[in-house]
């Protein structure tokens, strides 16, 4: 009977013992957390590839919003964020949810392109235009301003994406700085009522203009080099609006990561931007996206890129985004484009 208490209180500190060890082991594991609002397929590569470089788990919440940021600053969760979005994340800098680094590497991308105290840092960059169907419009009959779509002649022949994309709310954002909320309000109105589809993302919109569904549509212009690579439906053009003399020049943006104010492992989180910074990860950043390095000395990882100094860009700054992000959203629901699909 004694030895079978003896075993049996062997046997319960053996696993009191086992439970205390395993629950020091996880706490000290060391992990960051990610919010992105970024594809997850461009992301997540990214994340295996630097916990496979580093040992440094990393626990991600892919179709992120800004505002969840915002909405648990009383409980911080996040210690990455990655937009797709400039304006989303100036925006999260000036509402102090974002924090100052100064580690290596930021040198690397040019002071127009991060935030002054380098919360956020962009690492590729994207402009607006028409993806178009050779096989339904040529390249005359195209618009050739983001104006031109609140033309009636248009009315029935484009798709857009939900009020709520990030890249929409970019657009919208460069438009009143360039015309003033007026002139953007009968923008957002006309667009809504001409386009013919309304769509939850820019590859859904890619993919209906290469089989033929909608004779063109607005999205970012790594799309149409993502439908140019598809094996069929790829008989695409694509136009860069606003390139003649007077007109306001092509609307850019950029995606980036910020650091997270108050995150919780802080120190991981700066070693995953200095990681992020490291040429080759600036590249792993671009990924499948199609998009350009801002970092100048990296060439694009694919053929037939437009760099940006090939095109008359708007002169509106990215960081100026953030000034218009929150109020945007307002405007676009306002003039009647839901945020979401309904």
């Amino acid at each position: 009977m004694k030895k079978a208490i003896k075993l049996l209180l062997f046997t319960s500190l053996l696993m009191l013992f086992v439970l205390v060890a395993t629950a020091c082991d996880q706490q000290d594991e060391e992990e960051i957390v990610v919010y992105s609002s970024r594809n997850e397929r461009f992301v997540q590569p990214l994340l295996d590839k630097f916990t496979e470089e580093t040992g440094i788990n990393v626990r991600a919440l892919h179709e992120a919003d800004a505002l969840q940021l915002r909405e648990e600053a009383g409980n911080v969760q996040a210690d990455i964020f990655i937009s797709n979005d400039i304006g989303a994340l100036e925006y999260l800098r000036m509402e102090d949810l974002l924090a100052s680094f100064d580690g290596e590497g930021v040198e690397t991308i040019d002071a127009q392109y991060r935030a002054d105290d380098n919360s956020w840092i962009a690492l590729s960059a994207r402009s607006r235009g028409f993806i178009y169907n050779k096989d339904m419009i040529t390249e005359e009959e195209m618009p050739k301003t983001m104006e031109d779509l609140m033309d009636p002649q248009f009315e029935g022949q484009f798709a857009i994406t939900r009020g709520g994309n990030g890249g929409m709310i970019g657009n919208v954002s460069a438009l009143r700085n360039e015309w003033g909320d007026e002139r953007t309000a009968e923008w957002i109105e006309a667009i809504k009522e001409n386009a013919a589809g309304i769509y939850n993302g820019h590859g859904d919109i890619r993919q209906a203009v290469g089989a033929g569904e909608h004779p063109f549509g607005l999205v970012n212009n790594y799309y149409y080099h993502q439908q140019l690579e598809e094996p069929t439906n790829n008989n695409v053009g694509f136009i860069y609006p606003d390139q003649a003399e007077g007109e306001m020049g092509v609307i850019a943006n950029a995606a980036g990561v910020g650091l997270v104010n108050g995150g919780p492992n802080e120190e991981d989180a700066n070693a995953f931007i200095e990681w992020l910074l490291l040429p080759e990860n600036q590249l792993a950043f671009v990924g499948e996206s199609l998009e350009i390095p801002i970092n100048p000395d990296l060439d694009p990882p694919y053929e037939h890129a437009v760099r940006f100094t090939d095109l008359k860009v708007q002169q509106m700054p990215l960081k100026d985004l953030g000034i218009y992000f929150e109020d945007t959203k307002e405007l676009i629901e306002q003039s009647g484009l839901d945020l979401e699909l309904r």
